[in-house]
């Protein structure tokens, strides 16, 4: 017998019970849509995080205090004070994968301009800080070296603050805002940058020179943060080890004793976060795959149900000449098509879920070939597994009881 009348007898037996092939489908149709959806998910998720990483500054790398042991207790890393602005000269002088360098320090406060007023942070920093960050700006310039000598009182905005203090204004340069009671005059505006990893909103800041804010809004010689950049990608673990040596002996750790500061690149941070967006997409994906098994145990069992309903036919083809492969390919593409059938309307329907997700949730969703393409084989292998048997116990019938079932 030809595989084209199999599939043509497979397809004639489908055919005749739609109701119950459907309702047989369910099964595998929940389960490839809810993997497509989820991996869906996953992936546009790992997407959005590298790219929102890769927003900040693709080379960028944080240095941030860090406890250290002190008599047995270990504080908290908010209270450390360990970065300062000998830190930062011994960077720009010695590291060699280092193309900016640039010390961070901020302080949360009300930006006033005449009636509108905003709770912002303004976080004092270097000019070849935007540089590091890749973060252009809509209008102006970039406060200068001599700004920082001076310790002048100029700043740049981002949009958020734009449209909170200038609300009615299209052009904000040269005005004055008042932050904790201190003048300060715009220079810049900084182009809109959105919201990072965590949800915060990065345009919700102003920009001031570092010395400002160290002297005039918050008093101290320690910064927060250090943020330098690797003068290109595959330089950043090499200047990571290279800043971890420079702090060390500018800090006079001995050998053995923890460092009193964190050395966090890019990297690091899209691989901790994409792992956990990884796991998961892993979990959901499995869950979601139980369908698929619950669909399959479904498929072999209308199978037991076809074969037994059909043992009188299966006993007359055999009389006249069907061997017992034939009969094991019949069902066998019969389950295989009511499968694949579940599998293709199970991929629509998760282009579909992604897509209403998109809209109404607006989660980013990215569906890829893989997943499509393993649910189709996933499919084919679940029709097959779960068919086989019942597809066996029909090609070894004996005939003449075959003719004689009742």
């Amino acid at each position: 017998m030809t595989l084209t009348n199999l599939l043509r007898i497979a397809w004639r037996a489908i055919n005749r019970n739609r109701m119950r092939t459907l309702l047989t489908m369910l099964g595998i149709i929940i389960g490839v849509a809810a993997v497509i959806a989820m991996t869906a998910i996953g992936e546009g998720s790992k997407q959005s995080i590298q790219t929102q990483i890769a927003g900040m500054g693709s080379n960028m790398i944080v240095i941030r205090p860090s406890s250290n042991v002190t008599a047995g207790a270990r504080l908290d890393n908010s209270t450390v004070q360990s970065l300062t602005e000998q830190d930062v000269i011994a960077l720009q002088k010695e590291a060699q994968f280092l193309n900016g360098v640039s010390g961070s320090v901020s302080a949360r406060g009300q930006a006033i301009n005449g009636a509108n007023n905003w709770t912002t942070s303004m976080q004092g920093v270097s000019p070849v800080y935007m540089q590091i960050r890749g973060w252009p700006l809509t209008d102006g310039n970039v406060f200068t070296d001599q700004d920082m000598a001076l310790a002048n009182k100029v700043c740049l905005i981002g949009q958020t603050v734009l449209k909170n203090l200038f609300p009615n204004a299209d052009y904000a340069i040269g005005k004055t805002i008042r932050f904790k009671n201190i003048p300060f005059r715009i220079i810049g505006v900084l182009s809109a940058k959105g919201e990072n990893t965590f949800g915060q909103d990065q345009d919700d800041v102003i920009l001031a020179p570092e010395t400002t804010v160290m002297k005039r809004i918050s008093p101290t010689t320690y910064y927060q943060t250090i943020f330098a950049s690797a003068v290109d990608e595959n330089s950043t673990d090499k200047a990571a080890n290279e800043i971890e040596n420079i702090m060390r002996d500018s800090h006079k750790l001995k050998k053995g004793t923890d460092d009193d500061f964190t050395v966090r690149t890019q990297a690091e941070l899209i691989n901790s976060l994409s792992s956990t967006s990884q796991i998961l997409t892993i979990l959901l994906t499995v869950i979601a795959g139980i369908s698929l098994l619950v669909g399959g145990i479904g498929i072999m069992n209308i199978m037991y149900v076809s074969v037994t309903e059909r043992t009188k036919e299966i006993g007359l083809r055999m009389s006249i000449g069907a061997r017992g492969i034939d009969i094991l390919l019949q069902f066998l593409i019969e389950s295989v098509l009511i499968s694949i059938t579940g599998g293709i309307i199970g991929v629509l329907l998760g282009l579909i879920a992604t897509q209403l997700v998109t809209y109404f949730i607006h989660w980013p969703t990215l569906v890829t070939h893989f997943s499509v393409v393993v649910s189709f084989l996933v499919c084919f292998i679940t029709g097959v597994f779960f068919g086989y048997y019942p597809a066996l116990k029909a090609s070894r019938l004996d005939p003449i009881e075959a003719l004689h079932y009742e």
